[in-house]
């Protein structure tokens, strides 16, 4: 029995290392240099080639490296069979929060303008409890980022897929209540998994439903947006502007119109970094549980896609 590692988009030399502290007689392997690929039955994936894991008959577990899970699932030719899991980190959830409040106090003190402006120019800004946030997506993320924002003054509105009751926030659930979230949302955090039903969800009918003056933040998938909708709604003034920390081809272009759009501002998909020193503990403890035939712990219902 063989632990494989996949990841086509990141160096997996931290992985390696954190994996062999915490497990020195692990069999680690990492793709492409695989000696046995029908000893292979536990795989960490990032981003792995689509179709390569019909090259291992007894996989029986692919953990993702993160906390999202759309690039395995996007492989329609996985098995049914094999059980997909994903990373729930305390730490993931406190840099992604951090991360969001960094950004909402950057918007309603304005200072990327301040900063970037050679005026002396002192106006007027926005105070949390004056501002309305409204968070899509109430999973661990969400949830989080709600307990982070509630703890400084914001008023927080949450809506998800199906009905959720969190301390704090008022909350909506499903397409009839999707309306009335948006009309109350000065600002809006996307923090939805990405799935069939939810790709393409920010564009331009949904953006219209936001109070005019609203503004967008997208730390979730940038296949969420729809890029030529957010520059028209920001253009013709229905939107005040957008951070974006995702996007459909990463890196971004650098002829993208993003870049130069001052109402917009861009961050390299660094909202929440996974860990490997904190997060390998939990994906050994899925492998011994597959060993030993129990239960996994965080693992992905396919049929919902998160």
């Amino acid at each position: 029995m063989s632990f494989l590692i996949i990841s086509s988009q990141r160096d997996p030399k931290n992985w390696v290392k954190a994996l062999k502290e915490h497990y020195p007689k692990l069999d680690l392997e990492v793709y492409p240099e695989v000696k046995d690929p029908s000893k292979v039955e536990f795989a960490l994936s990032w981003k792995h080639p689509h179709g390569i894991f019909r090259d291992y008959p007894n996989l029986k577990v692919i953990a993702s490296m993160g906390a999202g899970i759309d690039h395995i699932i996007g492989d329609n030719e996985i098995p049914k069979d094999i059980q997909i899991t994903r990373v729930v980190d305390e730490q993931l959830t406190k840099d992604m929060s951090i991360f969001v409040l960094s950004l909402i106090l950057e918007y309603i003190r304005n200072l990327a303008q301040h900063h970037c402006s050679k005026e002396w120019k002192p106006g007027s800004y926005l105070r949390p409890e004056d501002v309305q946030v409204g968070i899509m997506g109430m999973g661990v993320l969400g949830v989080g980022v709600a307990e982070k924002l509630i703890q400084n003054k914001f008023n927080v509105t949450g809506w998800s897929r199906t009905n959720k009751e969190i301390l704090g926030v008022t909350t909506y659930h499903g397409d009839d209540q999707l309306g009335k979230f948006l009309q109350e949302s000065r600002i809006l955090v996307n923090l939805l998994p990405l799935t069939s039903e939810t790709k393409n969800i920010l564009q331009k009918s949904l953006f219209e439903m936001l109070p005019k003056g609203a503004y967008l933040i997208n730390v979730a998938r940038g296949e969420h947006l729809v890029e030529d909708d957010l520059l028209e709604v920001i253009n013709n003034g229905h939107l005040e502007g957008a951070a974006l920390d995702v996007f459909r081809q990463e890196p971004l272009p650098k002829d993208h119109p993003f870049w130069n759009n001052k109402k917009i501002r861009v961050s390299p998909h660094i909202a929440s970094i996974t860990n490997p020193k904190t997060v390998v503990p939990q994906i050994l403890d899925n492998y011994e549980r597959m060993k030993e035939g129990k239960e996994l712990q965080n693992v992905v219902d396919r049929e919902k896609e998160y």
